[in-house]
């Protein structure tokens, strides 16, 4: 996509995307557990599971593993790099698999519909095993307004 659209009325759908279109993935480094640290500290979520490595041997697992919240936020990361924030008009998600410290997910999204200007699409991370770690669907407004978008 070469322009960015702005928010403003509906008007006529655009053809910048199309069924069954995959949007650029999103390949995002190695989860550290400076990460996880730096993401506890942000989003008030300081769950020993995610942080202690005691705390994960405790419950029977090898190590820590990141927030499913920090997948949703890259997530969010990546229907942001593709339309602006104001043109999201759902976003959900549903936590599958874990994230192990030293993963390396990324972010990928599929234009399942478009109708009345409304995109739908399917979203998931996956790890470079192949592990779906979370499924997800947002709707996006992909109409162009000709007084703020550029259009005709």
């Amino acid at each position: 996509m070469t322009e960015q659209l702005t928010a403003g009325p509906r008007t006529a759908p655009t053809v910048r995307l199309e069924p069954g279109q995959e949007l650029p993935a999103l390949a995002l480094p190695p989860i550290t557990r400076t990460t996880l640290a730096l993401f506890a500290g942000a989003s008030g979520d300081h769950n020993p599971i995610h942080i202690d490595l005691d705390a994960a041997r405790s419950a029977g697992l090898d190590d820590v593993f990141a927030h499913g919240m920090l997948s949703m936020a890259y997530l969010g990361r990546l229907l942001t790099s593709y339309v602006p924030q104001q043109r999201i008009r759902s976003f959900g998600a549903r936590f599958v698999a874990i994230t192990p410290v030293h993963a390396r997910p990324t972010c990928r999204a599929t234009v399942v519909s478009i109708r009345n200007g409304i995109a739908a699409l399917e979203l998931r991370v996956e790890l470079a095993d192949g592990t779906t770690t979370m499924t997800g669907h947002a709707e996006v407004d992909v109409t162009i307004d000709p007084h703020t978008d550029g259009g005709e």
